[in-house]
């Protein structure tokens, strides 16, 4: 059983660290198309913010949200085995097409789809799904809406600016824009492999020591965070070429002050999400900034066609994951 642990905590950390370079473009997309800084600059610069959220958020109520999708009486090391290869496939898939998709969403259906292939619907707790169902479609609206707002206040605060001195500030204010989206983007998604994590080890404490601790009560260990954030900053750092042209061009084009205006926006909404122990997809989050503040110019400067395949491949997230880790469950539990 031992062995099991080992393999479910290397899958998990992998699984960070490919979220870290799949969603290396939410953090360095906007920042290298307004050329503020290089690739090789831009992944740097996300990576040590990623890191930097382990010193920031000592409370991890996402991986809290997350260990208890799947019901405690479902929980075994083939389910959540069976949810990190979905999750892995899902996002590597992704990535290979270049396409924007949630880390967060892909493991959400591949704990619920291994879980109702071990128990039916009553093996998944309904309430943190729902959370993340309703935020699916919340947080790119809200994204949005901070990216409209923030940019017309923005402008009209520089409206009396020299062209050429504004850009230089705003250029200057990315920096401070995409190290506070990377910050987000470290706290919020390596907290959803914590919570992966901590479920194997409270399975394997329960059927190895006899613990009758329910996981909610279980506490965090203290190498558990050090070594997620680590992941996935060593992800961010291995880049994101494929997806960062759709996000820093593809949906719209972006100066200094709409990527200002983006990754404020992006950075605001997830940090309130954090805060309330809702996992959100840093992906949807970004898009919709990107998308508001390109509909502050014009509804036409936003390129739809992209923003709708985008959504197509958002929906199909949680039920693909899901139905992959159903067969992975069904095949490990025939092999075993």
């Amino acid at each position: 059983m031992f062995v099991f642990l080992i393999i479910i905590i290397i899958l998990a950390l992998i699984f960070d660290y490919i979220n870290g370079f799949h969603d290396a473009a939410n953090s360095i997309a906007t920042i290298v198309s307004t050329k503020v800084l290089t690739p090789f600059q831009a992944v740097l610069w996300a990576a040590a913010f990623n890191f930097i959220a382990f010193f920031i958020f000592k409370e991890h109520k996402v991986a809290g949200t997350i260990a208890n999708i799947v019901s405690e009486n479902i929980i075994n090391f083939k389910v959540l085995l069976s949810a990190t290869i979905a999750a892995i496939s899902w996002n590597l898939l992704t990535w290979y097409y270049g396409i924007p998709s949630s880390s967060s969403h892909t493991l959400i259906g591949g704990l619920a789809g291994a879980a109702i292939a071990a128990g039916g619907l009553a093996g998944v707790n309904t309430h943190p799904v729902y959370i993340a169902l309703i935020f699916m479609i919340l947080s790119p609206i809200i994204g949005l809406i901070f990216g409209f707002l923030i940019t017309l206040i923005t402008v009209n605060l520089a409206r009396n600016s020299r062209p050429v001195k504004a850009e230089k500030w705003f250029k200057r204010l990315q920096l401070v824009s995409s190290g506070a989206l990377s910050l987000a983007h470290g706290g919020g998604d390596s907290q959803k492999t914590m919570g992966l994590i901590l479920t194997a080890i409270w399975f394997y404490n329960k059927n190895v020591h006899g613990s009758t601790m329910a996981i909610h009560d279980m506490a965090m260990p203290e190498w558990l965070p050090l070594a997620c954030y680590s992941a996935i900053a060593l992800g961010t750092m291995s880049g994101g070429w494929r997806i960062v042209k759709t996000m820093g061009t593809r949906i719209t084009k972006v100066t200094p002050l709409e990527g200002v205006c983006a990754e404020t926006a992006g950075a605001v909404t997830i940090f309130l999400t954090i805060i309330s122990g809702i996992p959100v997809s840093t992906t949807h989050t970004l898009t919709g900034a990107i998308v508001g503040v390109g509909a502050t110019k014009r509804l036409s400067a936003v390129r739809w066609g992209v923003t709708y395949n985008l959504i197509w491949a958002w929906v199909l997230t949680i039920p693909v994951s899901a139905l992959v880790a159903a067969i992975s469950y069904f095949i490990i539990h025939f092999l075993t």
